[in-house]
């Protein structure tokens, strides 16, 4: 018998799960609200409406649990993504310069490599790839308008959905999996719970507007050395990322605290956002005028939470033959970097479950189960990091401010242990890349006596007998940024 699978949105997360799916004796049907890519790549870019994807023009990475399930499991996608001119940049090439003239490979060291792209580049080469694949469609310029749900048995199961499309009448699919691929503005679990399912849902801010501008390296120029000069961080005002990308663009994203309205205000303008980033060492050098030029406007985007819906209750699926993929069911703040890599997890988690067992309840759990064990950590993380951030921020408006005990604590073990640590150690740099690349819980190396002790061991080291393991300062205070910027010192 055939499997009939419907994904709403062909994005990131629903490529995915068409990726992870497709196999003899399934029918896999993308829906999707948006028009296809222009064939070129670079019209791609500079054209290419997407409603339903609101971060498309913003920085993006794969981290290297996505990039070695791409190579391992989807090799011909691997070598298509290169072609389109993806960057791909291993562990070697990361290196502190401590570290550069003793390094020996090890096999494990493949896994710890990123891939740079602009989104658009990214798309345009996946759905390319997944076009390829055995009995996948797409239907595109599709809107969804309602769900099918049966209450035959005594757990509610999705059968289908009936969509809209060219003026056409509405069309009804059965379906005996619906995938919620339509991302971080869904409304498809608010129809759920409409029909009086209950889907529980933990929220939280991430506390941030994020602001992403793209340039282009200029005929012979080439990117700024790898050295301790900062690419990213944190300055407590705002923080900072530089994204190398495809074909000579890269592209910095500028996050600031939701807090700061007259900084938020003023960074969406063009030459307010590069003064900024001409305050900032790590992105001055990037965007030197005879280095690099922009390229596009400054994107904005707000409303940035961290995300998690539970579609099992005290044990039990709240419903059958429906899962939510990527943002539609988690979500965390963009500016970390592992929005497209939870999701293409996320919907391979699905596709080894569906694969394993037809029955409709064990699917159910054990998709909630495995999402809980591989993304749950990195989610509670940021969630911890984004609470912290907002205080620090609020803290930064206030010149009397004097941190307690605790918080200087926790910035000097990150500053002085381990900061220092990676940056002169290899075996502290693996273990912590490993849960940075999602290889491992962000908290394994705690578990590792022999790593444990050497970052302590850094903590020990007077700071004059490692200052050369310290970078740059990220820049300029509060202050003086805002002075800069002519902006008003005062708190919002």
């Amino acid at each position: 018998m055939v499997e009939r699978v419907a994904v709403i949105g062909a994005g990131i997360a629903g490529l995915g799960v068409a990726m992870a799916l497709a196999r003899d004796g399934r029918e896999i049907t993308l829906i999707d609200r948006d028009a296809p890519p222009p064939q070129s790549i670079e019209t791609a870019f500079e054209t290419w409406e997407r409603k339903g994807v609101t971060q498309l023009r913003h920085s993006h990475v794969f981290l290297g649990r996505l990039v070695s399930l791409i190579r391992d499991k989807h090799p011909v996608l691997h070598k298509m993504l290169h072609d389109a001119g993806a960057r791909e940049i291993d562990f070697e090439e990361t290196l502190p310069p401590a570290l550069r003239d003793n390094y020996k490979r090890t096999e494990s060291d493949k896994d710890l490599a990123f891939l740079f792209s602009r989104r658009t580049t990214l798309e345009h080469a996946i759905r390319a790839y997944v076009e390829t694949l055995p009995a996948v469609r797409f239907i595109t310029g599709a809107a969804v308008r309602t769900l099918s749900i049966s209450r035959a048995a005594n757990i509610p199961a999705v059968t289908g959905l009936t969509i809209e499309r060219d003026g056409r009448a509405p069309e009804i699919l059965d379906a005996d999996i619906v995938v919620d691929a339509s991302g971080r503005n869904s409304i498809l679990t608010d129809w759920l719970r409409d029909q009086g399912l209950t889907i529980e849902e933990e929220k939280n801010p991430a506390g941030i507007l994020y602001f992403t501008r793209h340039y282009k390296l200029r005929e012979g120029q080439t990117e700024p050395p790898r050295d301790l000069t900062p690419g990213a961080g944190d300055l407590g005002y705002i923080k900072f990322g530089v994204f190398p990308a495809d074909n000579r663009h890269f592209s910095i994203t500028l996050a600031v605290p939701e807090i700061e309205t007259a900084l938020r205000a003023a960074i969406v303008k063009p030459e307010v956002f590069d003064a900024t980033c001409t305050a900032i060492p790590g992105c001055a050098r990037w965007i030197d005028p005879a280095r690099a030029e922009p390229v596009t406007k400054v994107f904005g985007m707000g409303n940035l939470h961290n995300v998690w819906r539970h579609f099992v209750r005290d044990g039990a699926p709240v419903v059958h033959g429906f899962f939510a993929v990527g943002d539609s069911a988690l979500r965390t703040n963009p500016l970390y970097g592992r929005g497209c890599s939870s999701a293409m997890m996320h919907a391979h988690l699905l596709g080894d479950v569906v694969n394993e067992t037809s029955d409709p309840t064990e699917r159910a759990l054990r998709f909630n189960t495995r999402a809980k064990r591989d993304l749950r950590p990195f989610w509670e993380m940021i969630v911890k990091q984004d609470l912290g951030a907002i205080r620090r921020a609020k803290s930064e408006q206030d010149p009397a401010y004097t941190p307690r005990w605790k918080a200087r604590w926790i910035k000097s073990f990150a500053e002085d242990a381990i900061g220092p640590a990676t940056r002169s150690n290899l075996g502290v740099l693996r273990a912590i890349m490993k849960g940075f690349h999602m290889l491992e819980a962000p908290s394994t190396w705690l578990g590792h006596p022999t790593i444990v002790m050497r970052v302590l061991l850094m903590w020990m080291t007077p700071k004059r007998a490692k200052e050369k393991l310290y970078p740059p300062k990220l820049g300029p205070e509060r202050r003086e940024m805002f002075s800069r910027l002519g902006l008003q010192q005062r708190a919002a």
